[in-house]
């Protein structure tokens, strides 16, 4: 682990990264987050982040947009694809988002030694996202879209609709 990583995870008070959030962006970050402070991060203003999420933006960019609520115990983790979360956005409680994924083409050497991949989060505006839903590497949610509790998704999804499943599936067009 590089020693400026390092800092960034277990130097650094939760309380100093909240105040440095309202500060820098003009939102608020409850101080029990942990929020892997970096360069690649950008919050809107106005957007709130509960308590025991996770952030973490260190390979790659992390943009929130602005009216933005994250709920508790959420996880969002950006690679060099980064993740995308549009303006005024509803994130329910342990709530998954992950930018990045692993190799498994060679069968003769372990996961976690090949080398991860990452193609990339985009999530649009005015979007739901149910609670414990999953958000996978390579995702495209457009405009309007509500994310049913417990659902994965991991391809493209239209705009208006309403997802459900796992995998994640269309089961209303909302008009």
């Amino acid at each position: 682990m590089k020693l400026a990583v390092f800092a960034r995870r277990f130097l650094i008070p939760a309380p100093l990264v909240s105040l440095v959030c309202f500060v820098k962006f003009r939102c608020l970050v409850h101080y029990r987050t942990e929020v892997e402070y970096s360069r690649h991060l950008k919050i809107g203003r106005k957007t709130f982040i509960a308590a025991f999420t996770k952030i973490k933006a260190d390979r790659g960019p992390l943009v929130i947009g602005k009216n933005v609520a994250i709920a508790d115990g959420c996880h969002i983790e950006s690679s060099e694809a980064g993740v995308t979360i549009g303006d005024d956005c509803l994130l329910g409680p342990h709530v998954t988002i992950i930018g990045v994924n692993y190799a498994h083409d060679k069968l003769d050497v372990p996961f976690r030694m090949q080398p991860g991949r990452s193609k990339g989060i985009a999530i649009g505006q005015n979007v739901w996202i149910g609670s414990g839903a999953c958000i996978l590497d390579g995702s495209s949610i457009g405009n309007n879209v509500i994310i049913t509790p417990n659902s994965v998704v991991s391809a493209k999804v239209p705009d208006n609709v309403i997802m459900q499943g796992n995998p994640a599936k269309v089961i209303f067009k909302r008009r």
